[in-house]
């Protein structure tokens, strides 16, 4: 039970549903902030304004997935008025307060860091990465039949990036009967492609790997699909950039070629929104515990 904790819930979307509909269950107090509107009414949930908030008795903010802007803006779904995190905001907050976001930026950083408070970044918990991959693959599948003209089952496919995310994708696209190959840089990575039964091969030789590709799907979030790379491959190619914002491919010279290529962070909470929530409810439940019975009892 979260009983006696106060935690700010500050914009998001359908995948927040999931965490307040949790943790009002386990009797946490919640102040809504960017949902006024939300139709559903949460039992021990309060919709409010960021500056109704007394942020002087907030335990725990949490912030959607993205966390905020460069600017400090965070995503509200269900409202259409403004909301900013602020340093002088957080520094109203009790020492022991705790920020949960999805992934991080410089300016997040920047005022959890001036004000010496906590960031946890629950995207780069393992357990979470894993787990939403399960929904990523699910949305890339649909998005690879959505877009091409062409079975799955047959398609010749580059995986970029043998993370949690790419180990998951290369896998299912495999197990569909795709000719899968896997670039990475890692030579460990490379070896546990080979061990995966796909074919590897060095990000360094990218440009002559993607010739005969009917589907790219990007993991890695920086620039490596560039307008080199994307003019050695066919036509007809699709590309599914996975990774977070701005991605990893050149979108201008893609569209200047006629080539497909789609930018899709965040498919979890697009696919299913229930599911990636629960996956997120679950891990902030146990930090939550761990919150109240360590950091707010020793502030």
């Amino acid at each position: 039970m979260l009983t006696g904790l106060n935690v700010a819930v500050i914009g998001g979307d359908a995948r927040q549903l999931e965490v307040i509909r949790k943790l009002t269950e386990l009797d946490a107090k919640l102040f809504l902030i960017g949902f006024d509107q939300l139709d559903h009414g949460f039992t021990g949930a309060t919709k409010a304004k960021i500056d109704e908030v007394q942020f002087e008795e907030i335990d725990a903010i949490i912030l959607p997935i993205p966390g905020t802007t460069q600017e400090g803006i965070i995503d509200t779904v269900f409202s259409n008025e403004e909301v900013k995190l602020t340093e002088e905001l957080l520094s109203k907050t009790p020492a022991h307060c705790v920020i949960y976001s999805g992934i991080t930026n410089s300016y997040l950083d920047n005022i959890v860091q001036s004000t010496n408070r906590t960031l946890v970044q629950l995207f780069e918990r393992d357990d979470v990465a894993i787990y939403n991959s399960i929904p990523t693959v699910e949305g890339t599948i649909m998005m690879v039949i959505q877009h091409t003209d062409i079975t799955i089952h047959g398609s010749k496919i580059a995986v970029l990036g043998l993370g949690r995310v790419g180990m998951s994708v290369a896998r299912t696209f495999a197990a569909l009967g795709a000719k899968v190959k896997v670039g990475a840089r890692d030579t460990a990575h490379l070896a546990r492609i080979t061990e995966m039964g796909l074919t590897p091969f060095s990000l360094e030789n990218l440009q002559k790997e993607v010739d005969d590709i009917d589907v790219c799907i990007n993991t890695i979030p920086h620039l490596v699909i560039t307008a080199r790379v994307i003019s050695n491959m066919p036509a007809h190619t699709l590309i599914v950039d996975l990774a977070s914002k701005p991605g990893g491919t050149d979108f201008r010279y893609a569209e200047k070629r006629g080539i497909k290529a789609l930018l899709a962070p965040g498919l979890p909470g697009i696919v299913a929104p229930k599911t990636a929530g629960q996956i997120v409810a679950n891990v902030l439940t146990q930090l939550l515990n761990d919150l109240l019975i360590e950091g707010k009892g020793s502030s």
